[in-house]
């Protein structure tokens, strides 16, 4: 059973960065697409960032030029750096690869 894991979330305050990351116990980082994406309280679930095996990236217009996906194949991880991190950055964040999702890193933007 293929799982993967985040971690790095945590309470920061508007302006800071966290970076969270997706540990996969099989080697399927960077043979599927790869995505972050993002539940706020009684809010849909969004995405937030996406990578394709080809390293093209999607991002939301909302954390456009704020938040950078990259990938470790070697160590099977994806990562989401965020910076300038808003309190509507305030959510549940999951990875998802190819059909696997976690189990979500809770990230919180507050003074």
């Amino acid at each position: 059973q293929v799982q993967v894991v985040e971690s790095g979330g945590g309470l920061v305050h508007p302006g800071g960065s966290l970076r969270l990351s997706c540990a996969a116990s099989a080697t399927i980082v960077g043979i599927y697409t790869m995505g972050w994406y993002r539940q706020a309280p009684g809010k849909e679930r969004e995405m937030v960032a996406v990578m394709s095996t080809g390293d093209d990236t999607t991002y939301a217009a909302s954390v456009k030029g704020r938040f950078i996906i990259s990938r470790d194949n070697s160590k099977r991880t994806v990562y989401l750096q965020m910076n300038s991190l808003e309190p509507e950055d305030t959510a549940l964040y999951y990875c998802n690869i190819h059909r696997y999702w976690g189990k979500g890193t809770l990230v919180t933007v507050s003074s």
